[in-house]
Order: structure tokens, then C-alpha cells, then sequence
């Protein structure tokens, strides 16, 4: 019987956008996108974070906090630029948009994204942090276990992410943003199980990863059940403000368990992460392999998987293993089974 193969952590991520998807390796990142044309666009850069080169973004515990508002950063500013392919060509510039642009000297594109961003998160934090205490609040008349409130709001909480999870995956396009998000997670396990980076081994591996996103955001939601339950005040007004200004703890505290399960089998991180896990069977889909040549394209901009590969399991990999049909199947079978 063959050896199942551990993986090995990467260190690269990165999210679907419209038609595409963004790798990103250190400061490096690329968007890869599927034109109306067929063709794909690559486009690469440099993203420095809004603590870059500052010693708070590897301390632990606070690091997760810029890596959070980077993240929203960097994955609406990606976003924008993969819908610009799709945008209606005779769409004319608004008078918002004059107004910003001549405001903010010719950045109102960047404004009007600060703008989205910050509702954006608002929204979140209305819907998915207070939202849960104010229903959970109705029940003080029948339930005077102040440890059980918590609880049930926690529960709350958990169910009112589920139903946006499993509405949104409902409309069409979001249909195809998760079957990118599963290239993705593909492209990435794949190099980290050992296997060279090809459409045949992408999509024989997992959509599912231990450090997406998705399972980020249950974490956020287990922790604060954790946090909410032992930090407790008498006052509403108190209460309200308590769960706003924990989120920076939150955010810190589930980043270092996301970078935890991402580098250990440990059987009690596969425990915490197994639901949030299991939610990434609705956020993502498996992809086609069009979808798959656009993420492969994205990771091969910022990352050196061939040299991955030699560090870090000992083999190199040219370019006939890069063949297609029977004579790329039997190479493959020489190498150890990943359990893929």
C-alpha cells in the first residue's frame, strides 16, 4: 500500500473575482481573467498592506487585524478590475463620478471603492455581529440563563451566515464565482500535495482547504461565542459596544487558528475546523477546466511552483511532464499516492 503524502503549506492564497482568479504570494499578486473573447488577461503587481514593513504585521495575535482590512482591500480592488471586462461599453460617467474624480484629483475610482468597502463592512458587522444579540435579546423574558443567551446567539449568528451562504449560491453568477473559487483551492492543493501543475492534476484534487476564507468566517463566529461567553457586562448599550470593539480580537485570534490549521494534522485543529470545512462544499463548486487554465495562469505569475516542488519534495519536474494523454498519466502513477 502506498504512502499517503502530508501536504505542505504554501504560504500563497487568493479569491475568486468575476471570470478569474487573484493569487497571491507575499506582496506579489496576479488576477487572471477569462475575456468576453475567450482569451485570458494576466495582470500582475505589488500590494503593500497599510502596515507594510511595520513590526505589528508578525506580531502575533495583531497581525491577523491588518491582514483582515488588507484582505478587504485587496480582494474589492480585484474585484473591480475583473468586472471592467464585463462593464457595458456605451456605459457613460455619472455625475458622482465627475464629482468624486474632481474632489479627489483624479482618484475617484479608489474613493468610491473606500466608500464600498466601509458600507460593505458596516452592513457585516449589522448583520452578522448585532443582528444576533438584538433577536437573541427577545428571549431575556424566557430565558434567564445569561450563559444559554450567548449561546443562542452564537447559534444565531452561525444560522444567519448559513442562509446568505446557501441564498447567494443561488443566483447564477455567484454559481460561477464559487466554481472559481474551487480552481483555486484546486491549484493550490495541488502543488501542496506534490503533483505538478497541470489542468489533468487540478482537477483530480480537493476543492476543499484549510485556510479559505470561508472557514475563517466560522471561526470568527466560534470565537466570539468563546469571548462573548466569559467577557460579559450588565448594560445593553455596554453589551452593543462590546461586541463591535472585540471584532479587532476576533479577527486576530481566528487568523492565528486559520495559520494553525494550515500547518498541522493536529487531531484537535481537524476537529475545530471540520465545519467550516464542510461550509465549503456551498462556497465552492467544482470548476471546468477552462476555469482551471485561468487559475493555473494566475499562480504561475507569482509563484515558482517547479522550484516548490524540488524544495520541498524532491523532485524536479520539466517539461515532458507537462505532455498530454497516456504518456502524462503513466508519469504521474510514478509518484507516491497524495490521497487526493
Amino acid at each position: 500500500m502506498k504512502k499517503k503524502r502530508r501536504s505542505r503549506s504554501s504560504g500563497i492564497g487568493g479569491q475568486a473575482v468575476l471570470e478569474g482568479v487573484m493569487m497571491k504570494n507575499k506582496d506579489d499578486y496576479a488576477v487572471a481573467i477569462r475575456k468576453p473573447n475567450g482569451e485570458i488577461e494576466v495582470e500582475m503587481e505589488v500590494f503593500h498592506g497599510c502596515m507594510h514593513g511595520n513590526i505589528l504585521t508578525k506580531t502575533p495575535f495583531i497581525r491577523g487585524i491588518f491582514n483582515f482590512i488588507d484582505s478587504l482591500r485587496l480582494g474589492m480592488k480585484t474585484l473591480n478590475y475583473s468586472a471592467s471586462f464585463y462593464e457595458d461599453e456605451q456605459a457613460k460617467e455619472t455625475k458622482l463620478d465627475k464629482a468624486l474624480d474632481k474632489m479627489s484629483g483624479g482618484r475617484g475610482e479608489n474613493v468610491l471603492m473606500g466608500i464600498t468597502t466601509v458600507i460593505s463592512v458596516l452592513l457585516a458587522v449589522g448583520i452578522f455581529i448585532l443582528l444576533p444579540y438584538f433577536i437573541s435579546s427577545f428571549l431575556v423574558g424566557y430565558i434567564r440563563n445569561a450563559s444559554l443567551l450567548v449561546i443562542i446567539e452564537g447559534i444565531i449568528r452561525i444560522l444567519i451566515f448559513f442562509a446568505y451562504v446557501v441564498g447567494i449560491s443561488l443566483m447564477k453568477d455567484i454559481h460561477r464565482l464559487y466554481q472559481y473559487h474551487g480552481a483555486e483551492h484546486k491549484c493550490i492543493n495541488c502543488i501542496e500535495k506534490g503533483r505538478p501543475l497541470t489542468v489533468h492534476n487540478v482537477m483530480r484534487s480537493s476543492r476543499i482547504h484549510k485556510r479559505c476564507g470561508t472557514s475563517f468566517m466560522f471561526f470568527v463566529m466560534f470565537v466570539s461565542i468563546v469571548l462573548f461567553f466569559f467577557i460579559r457586562v450588565d448594560n445593553a448599550a455596554l453589551r452593543i459596544m462590546l461586541r463591535i470593539a472585540l471584532i479587532p480580537v476576533i479577527a486576530g485570534i481566528s487568523y492565528e487558528i486559520i495559520r494553525l490549521a494550515g500547518r498541522t494534522d493536529n487531531i484537535l485543529v481537524k476537529i475545530i475546523s471540520a465545519p467550516g470545512m464542510l461550509l465549503q462544499r456551498l462556497t465552492t463548486k467544482e470548476p471546468d477546466e477552462s476555469m482551471v487554465e485561468v487559475a493555473i495562469k494566475s499562480v504561475e505569475a507569482v509563484f515558482d511552483w517547479k522550484e516548490y516542488l524540488k524544495e520541498t519534495f524532491g523532485y524536479e519536474v520539466d517539461d515532458s511532464w507537462m505532455d498530454d494523454g497516456a504518456e502524462k498519466d503513466s508519469k504521474e502513477a510514478e509518484l507516491p499516492d497524495d490521497g487526493i
